[in-house]
């Protein structure tokens, strides 16, 4: 069998060439980071290093909970970077530069300083900041629409955008409320900021990504439906900022707002994860005549639990390797559902929705060749979530010696 990268099928790109544009973007938007905390350290005292730290500690795990919702079919690490990066970078840089300026020769000189700063906050800074931030989505939707399957990745990206410009953000706050008020109201500021509302600036930008996604995944409204959510975004940013300035109050009813936006944007995740799944069940019986997958296997893919269950008995069976191959298959299987998702939307073209489904069909076929060229170890028993039936990870007689080929070779 011909060699294969699996990463960079499951990805949709050419094998061995390097993503340039990616590479420029991530290298620019980290630049613009640099810059950025330059231009913090020069203005900010000594809270900034404070600053630094409390706005970083959070992230790992506000990134992980937000991975969460796409264990389905995850999407490429790199332009999950990517996002993370603009969303700390660009896209804060730009916003500094221009919600200052707007300040200093819009807001203030029109509607004075204490009613100046209001205006900004609650108009100027929502259109700047979810323009910004929705850039990078408009981008993706341009560059590498096919990536996009459906609401849950434009809601991943989203928030990948909205966490790099919040923790960049919050090392202002954090900065000014230790050189202003000490230990005591960093504290609140922190809890308030850090651990109550976390994800405010990935909800904002999440309007955006549920536009961008219907965008790539419908013929319809190809324009309007990203403007729609971009405006979205500015009406939630704008009520966050304007809330927010209005006292206990203002901060309750954004509180609760922002919540019920959370509890809308999970549901959607979870209501299309169950027609991906309807897909799968659907469309990957069609290629039973190719040995790749049984009626049990489409078991297997269809939850979470199972699919794990198969990669501890694939660890089992065959190794690091072997896991490796049992993911490769359960990824690629998926991607096949959601390709068939996209034809039967009109998206797709049918010389490409041929080449991708070949692809991923000879992905499948050499992660399961994975298994049957390893011999099964003593006491190890067949895939257990095929019971008595096939499965194409089954061994049809005595298994062939040598090392599975292909980047499963251990």
């Amino acid at each position: 069998m011909a060699h294969v990268n699996p990463k960079a099928v499951l990805e949709g790109r050419i094998p061995g060439r390097p993503p340039v544009g990616m590479i420029i973007g991530m290298t620019v938007s980290g630049v613009c980071v640099l810059v950025a905390l330059g231009l913090t350290a020069a203005v900010g005292g000594p809270g900034f290093w404070v600053g630094v730290l409390l706005a970083i500690i959070p992230i790992p795990v506000l990134v992980a909970l937000s991975l969460t919702l796409d264990r389905l079919e995850p999407e490429p690490p790199r332009a999950l970077a990517f996002s993370f990066l603009w969303g700390a970078g660009v896209a804060v840089l730009g916003a500094l530069v221009l919600n200052t300026l707007g300040l200093l020769y819009v807001t203030v000189p029109i509607f004075g300083e204490t009613e100046g700063h209001f205006v900004s906050a609650t108009f100027g800074a929502p259109v700047i900041e979810e323009t910004l931030k929705g850039a990078v989505l408009f981008g993706l939707l341009w560059f590498r629409r096919n990536e996009i399957d459906g609401f849950a990745d434009g809601i991943i990206y989203a928030c990948m955008v909205g966490l790099g410009f919040a923790m960049m953000e919050n090392i202002t706050y954090y900065m000014r409320a230790y050189d202003d008020g000490g230990a005591q109201q960093l504290t609140a500021v922190f809890v308030l900021r850090g651990l109550i509302v976390p994800l405010s600036h990935p909800l904002f930008t999440s309007m955006t990504g549920l536009g961008v996604a219907y965008a790539a995944t419908h013929r319809r409204w190809q324009v309007a439906a990203p403007l729609v959510g971009l405006l979205g975004a500015m009406i939630l940013h704008g009520l966050w900022n304007g809330g927010a300035s209005l006292g206990l109050g203002g901060l309750a009813v954004v509180y609760v707002l922002d919540f019920c936006v959370l509890v809308a944007l999970i549901t959607v995740v979870f209501v299309e994860r169950r027609g991906t799944v309807r897909r799968i069940e659907a469309y990957l019986p069609m290629y039973a005549s190719t040995g790749l997958v049984t009626p049990q296997d489409v078991r297997m893919l269809r939850s979470m639990p199972s699919r794990r269950y198969a990669r501890r008995w694939a660890r089992r069976v065959g190794g690091t390797s072997a896991a490796r191959a049992m993911t490769d298959y359960q990824l690629a299987a998926t991607e096949l559902a959601l390709l068939h998702k996209r034809a039967d939307r009109g998206v797709a073209d049918q010389n490409w929705f041929v080449t991708r489904r070949d692809a991923l069909l000879n992905l499948m076929a050499l992660a399961r060749q994975a298994f049957l060229r390893t011999p099964p170890r003593p006491g190890v028993p067949g895939p257990p979530w095929a019971g008595e039936g096939p499965s194409g990870f089954g061994w049809p007689g005595p298994a062939p010696g040598g090392p599975p080929p292909g980047p499963y070779a251990r």
